[in-house]
C-alpha cells in the first residue's frame, strides 16, 4: 500500500503537525514502508495459534481481606525520622 502526499497532510493536519514541504515525501516513503510491513504480518498463518491472554498462566494466591498492622510496626516506626509511642511525628502545621 502506498501513501501519496495528500494522505500524509491530512494525517499530519488530524495530528496537529506542521509539515514543511519537503519533508512530505520522506514521510510519504515511510508510512508506505510500515504498511507495507504490517501487510506481510496478515500473510502469517495464524489459525493454529490460540489467543494469548497473559504470558504466564499462573492464578495468584488470594489472601483474607482484613486490616492489619503488618505484624511488625516497630520495623515500620524505625525508618521514621521521628517516631512516638509507636506512631509517626509529624511537626504541627497548624497553629
Amino acid at each position: 500500500m502506498s501513501v501519496d502526499a495528500a494522505t500524509v497532510r491530512k494525517i499530519a493536519r488530524l495530528a496537529r503537525i506542521k509539515l514543511k514541504d519537503d519533508e512530505v515525501a520522506p514521510l510519504a516513503a515511510e508510512l508506505s514502508t510500515i504498511l507495507d510491513w504490517i501487510e506481510q504480518l496478515n500473510e502469517v498463518d495464524t489459525s493454529t495459534v490460540a489467543p494469548l491472554a497473559s504470558t504466564v498462566d499462573a492464578k495468584l494466591p488470594w489472601r483474607a481481606d482484613k486490616i492489619t498492622d503488618g505484624g511488625y510496626p516497630e520495623k515500620i516506626v524505625a525508618n521514621a525520622p521521628e517516631g512516638s509511642q509507636g506512631f509517626f511525628a509529624v511537626p504541627k502545621v497548624v497553629e
